[in-house]
């Protein structure tokens, strides 16, 4: 083995270069069961015989899963972006992505004790702050991962451009002030703190400026 493939004091390197594509698969799959288990909360009705009328009592778990579904599908979607942009993982990209998977495998419980609160009439305010709460952290750990990343140019694809890193982090800390501002609000008006959290799904859909490129015309 030549002297240049060598580490400090004769050591072999490994892991310098680690395809994050196996983060990605890891972060999936962990989504892929919260997702599911936000369905399992929602329990039949026991009495069939007003079956329609129990079904109908039934709209704070259905709230809880739609509102709860549709943000882990954007905390999905947005890791992807982030993660086509990063082209090696280190050890604090590992941690802090096992960290946001911790708190990602706990919004079904979230979403249970969201749902129940509002079902019972009782405690509404505490259930939309811990929603809020758990959906905060959220976009805290994406905000820590990508400022890492910055920081550290060479875990970055080389094609993304500055504007690019700029638009992305934008968008990453618009999620941290807009969760944030519907759950204060949720800690007095439980009803408004959801509406402005769920206000957040169609908007956070939309697409990244430059995130497609356009094709030139011949």
């Amino acid at each position: 083995m030549t002297e240049s493939a060598r580490g400090r004091g004769g050591s072999t390197p490994f892991g310098t270069e680690r395809d994050p594509s196996r983060v990605v698969a890891f972060s999936d799959a962990v989504i892929a069961i919260a997702v599911t288990l936000l369905v399992l909360e929602i329990r039949p009705p026991e009495d069939t015989r007003h079956l329609l009328h129990g079904l109908a009592a039934l709209w704070p778990s259905y709230l809880a899963y739609g509102v709860t579904f549709m943000l882990i599908g954007q905390v999905w979607a947005n890791h992807h972006v982030m993660f086509d942009q990063i082209r090696t993982a280190d050890r604090v990209v590992l941690f802090l992505n096992t960290v946001l998977l911790m708190d990602i495998a706990f919004l079904p419980f979230a979403a249970s004790v969201l749902a129940g609160a509002f079902r019972d009439g009782h405690g509404e305010r505490t259930a939309v702050v811990l929603h809020g709460v758990a959906f905060e952290l959220a976009a805290v750990l994406f905000n820590a991962i990508w400022a890492y990343a910055r920081r550290h140019r060479g875990l970055l694809v080389s094609t993304l451009d500055p504007a690019g890193v700029r638009a992305i982090g934008r968008r990453f800390r618009l999620a941290l002030t807009w969760i944030a501002v519907g759950t204060l609000l949720g800690a007095v008006l439980p009803a408004l703190g959801v509406a402005v959290i769920a206000a957040f799904i169609p908007f956070y859909w939309l697409p990244i400026r430059g995130e497609i490129t356009r094709a030139r015309p011949r």
